[in-house]
């Protein structure tokens, strides 16, 4: 009886770090794309914000550090879009804002389907691991002596 139930042991033990890897993998994509969420939703603001402003405005436009430079606004109607792989298009600023909308609605979706995974490895999680306090118990009870 006791090696069926280290053997059984050992099997979810095995699960157990397996699934802890599966819960840390989804957790690291869901917070890269809480990032890239984070990055569109500035797009966003930025571009909303470019629409209240007039051709040859001026602009403070951020380079890092909390640093920025001073630019001209030479056509607020036309917003340069990366689109993947290195390329960028030319879009007029509403397309601009359709796409960003877009991907913020897919990466949200994304998002959604990542976190049910995560629940759902944490409640095989929550299972095996009274699966293995359980087991424990029975292999320690059965090691007791008998006349005690």
């Amino acid at each position: 009886m006791a090696s069926k139930t280290e053997e059984a042991l050992r099997k979810l033990s095995v699960e157990m770090r397996f699934l802890e890897q599966t819960a840390e993998a989804i957790q690291s994509r869901i917070n890269m794309i809480n990032a890239v969420i984070t990055d569109l939703t500035y797009a966003n603001m930025t571009l909303e914000g470019l629409e209240k402003e007039k051709e040859n405005s001026e602009l403070m436009v951020p380079i890092g550090g909390n640093s920025y430079i001073k630019a001209r606004l030479a056509n607020p109607n036309q917003v340069i879009v990366g689109m993947g792989a290195g390329i960028s298009v030319e879009k007029t600023l509403q397309e601009a804002k359709d796409i960003i909308k877009n991907r913020l609605e897919n990466l949200e979706k994304s998002k959604a389907n990542l976190q049910q995974q995560l629940a759902q490895v944490a409640e095989k999680m929550n299972e095996d691991k009274e699966k293995f306090d359980r087991l424990m118990t029975e292999l320690r009870e059965g090691k007791k002596p008998k006349n005690v």
